[in-house]
């Protein structure tokens, strides 16, 4: 990646403030489209703008795709419908649908009734019905495809035709007649078989595909477990819709990544580092006043308790130790469950399994912790403060259970109702264990207090 030095930047402000085009094109010239997108986070939109429109129409299609969501709406925004049309048709249905999916429907419309080609918007509106987080909404219709029947010859002059229109070709896919995929033909295939009588007697069948109404993950997964470049995309009853390169696999599953780490850290929506003050704050600010809440919560929970307090103050020294420990280990539960379903390792069929799994788990952590606990306040606190000793380490080991009982079955839960599991990573199970925590804590506290004649 290219770094762009401030005197860089400072050069192509003064190259723009004297209109100086060929200048500008000259320096564009030597950049990737991948660079010039990087390069206009640094620049206002006017200067964006400016930039954009010297670029040829093919490269304006590329920088296009490489923009982030928010900068490339801005950047729309200042275009007409006949510009954006010539510069989608220079792109993959796939990437024309990830373009114009983000705008509202009038101006979709405008853009693709000013494209030329009149069978690339047709495919354009027929990807724009699919879920954007299915197999359908990632897949592009450019590839080529022979029909079992053809002879090597006749195969070989209509996939000249095909490829003409193509970027890349990573497989021949192999239809009947009534479109229905019926293998995948080795470019191998084409050289020590060139005389065959049909593609059929030389393809290979059985190929690895998806469903359109397959979730993304589902198809991430097999990319990853076939080691597939690109996977064709078929309809209820086997006819061939499209292919998903993994290229395309890689960016949803860098987004979603992306979308479950914010999650996990609190944030109600998407965000970026640059994003104007009154958007950070709106994603950050709903886990906070939970969190206000939850904090509230436990001052109603303490307070009830100002007697046990005022009989042994050793006991408020280990509300830290408490809450904290509740809820590290139930972060490390829901943690492990979401990373599980993730990756495909955890089958949320086997509910009861892990459940039992960090039951266990949390029987053995529980035990650990509590003794040390337990041991560390005989040396210190241990004289004259039994009670609390005791309170201490059986609050943990109890904290513990839960924490890890109850890590494992919100996201487990949320998984089930086809919610994000990765809401269970962050505040969520932080707070509710601080003050469940609370709970436990002072009502052992108050028992063995009680069990001990203190109170």
């Amino acid at each position: 990646m290219k770094e762009f030095t401030p005197e860089y930047i400072e050069h192509l402000h003064h190259i723009i403030g004297e209109h100086s085009e060929e200048a500008a094109r000259a320096a564009l010239s030597e950049l990737h489209p991948a660079d010039i997108a990087d390069l206009y986070r640094d620049l206002d939109i006017a200067d964006a703008e400016y930039l954009f429109l010297l670029l040829d129409e093919e490269t304006q299609a590329d920088v296009l795709m490489e923009l982030d969501e928010d900068a490339r709406v801005r950047l729309l925004s200042k275009m007409d419908a006949e510009d954006i049309a010539k510069q989608i048709e220079h792109l993959d249905t796939d990437d024309a649908v990830d373009i114009i999916q983000d705008l509202d429907q009038k101006e979709r419309d405008a853009i693709l009734s000013h494209m030329d080609d009149v069978e690339q918007a047709g495919d354009i509106i027929d990807l724009l019905q699919y879920d954007e987080d299915t197999a359908g909404g990632l897949m592009g219709t450019e590839m080529i495809v022979v029909n079992e029947n053809w002879s090597m010859p006749e195969c070989i002059k209509q996939m000249r035709m095909q490829a003409e229109d193509m970027d890349e070709v990573y497989y021949v896919y192999v239809v009947d007649n009534d479109e229905r995929l019926r293998g995948t033909l080795p470019l191998t295939k084409l050289i020590t078989h060139p005389s065959v009588s049909k593609i059929k007697h030389v393809m290979e069948t059985d190929p690895i595909s998806v469903k359109v109404d397959t979730p993304i993950d589902e198809v991430a997964l097999d990319f990853e477990k076939y080691d597939l470049v690109a996977m064709p995309v078929i309809d209820p009853i086997g006819r061939l819709l499209g292919r998903i390169t993994v290229d395309d696999v890689m960016d949803k599953v860098r987004d979603s990544s992306e979308r479950d780490y914010q999650l996990a850290s609190g944030l109600s929506g998407d965000v970026e580092s640059d994003d104007n003050l009154w958007k950070q704050t709106k994603v950050r600010l709903p886990w906070l006043l939970m969190g206000m809440v939850g904090g509230l919560c436990n001052s109603m929970i303490l307070g009830r308790f100002e007697g046990g307090f005022a009989v042994d103050p050793a006991l408020a020294l280990f509300i830290p130790l408490i809450g904290g420990t509740g809820g590290n280990v139930g972060t490390q539960s829901s943690a492990i469950v979401v990373q599980g379903l993730a990756n495909g390792s955890l089958d949320i069929r086997k509910s009861a399994a892990q459940l039992l799994r960090e039951l266990g788990v949390g029987l053995l952590n529980g035990s650990i912790i509590a003794l040390l606990v337990l041991v560390y306040n005989f040396f210190t606190i241990g004289d004259g403060h039994l009670a609390t000793t005791y309170a201490v380490s059986l609050s943990l080991f109890c904290v513990v259970m839960f924490a890890s009982v109850f890590g494992t079955f919100v996201p487990l839960t949320l998984e089930k109702f086809k919610i994000d599991p990765a809401l269970a990573t962050g505040p969520f199970i932080s707070i509710t264990n601080d003050i469940i925590g609370m709970v436990i804590y002072m009502g052992i506290s108050t028992w063995l207090l009680t069990l001990f004649h203190v109170i």
